[in-house]
């Protein structure tokens, strides 16, 4: 299974277990892959400080009325831009390429005005973080 459909496994189980309030492991496959795994899992674990980023820079928004779908999608990103190396001993990913991936995932299954949302946050994000260094 490619990493961009691993990816977006991670997105899914994420995106229901935050829409039925249920726990995230009953939102998992049973066969799930490694990577899904271990990304739902620290998204999950991180999601607090996570929140407090998209809070902070989603402006004008609060983050109860950001689309569910779309706050994983944004979790999922700024997780691998803050925490790449998800996977002990497997390749990180870029930030480049945790912005593009969380794009082309709202491109597919949000509406049209989610991938330059999700842009201006995780854009917005790793401009901080580079100013920080």
């Amino acid at each position: 299974m490619r990493r961009t459909e691993q990816r977006r496994a991670a997105v899914w189980a994420l995106y229901q277990s935050d829409l039925l309030e249920r726990p995230l492991g009953e939102s998992l496959p049973r066969d799930v892959h490694g990577f899904t795994f271990a990304l739902a899992e620290q998204v999950h674990e991180h999601q607090p400080e996570l929140d407090e980023l998209i809070r902070r820079h989603a402006t004008d928004w609060s983050l109860e009325r950001i689309a569910p779908l779309e706050r994983s999608i944004l979790r999922v990103g700024l997780l691998e831009l803050l925490y790449p190396e998800v996977v002990p001993g497997e390749e990180p990913i870029p930030p480049e390429g945790a912005i593009n991936e969380a794009i082309e995932t709202a491109k597919r299954f949000c509406g049209s005005g989610a991938p330059s949302f999700i842009n201006g946050i995780l854009g917005a994000v790793l401009r901080e973080r580079i100013s920080e260094t």
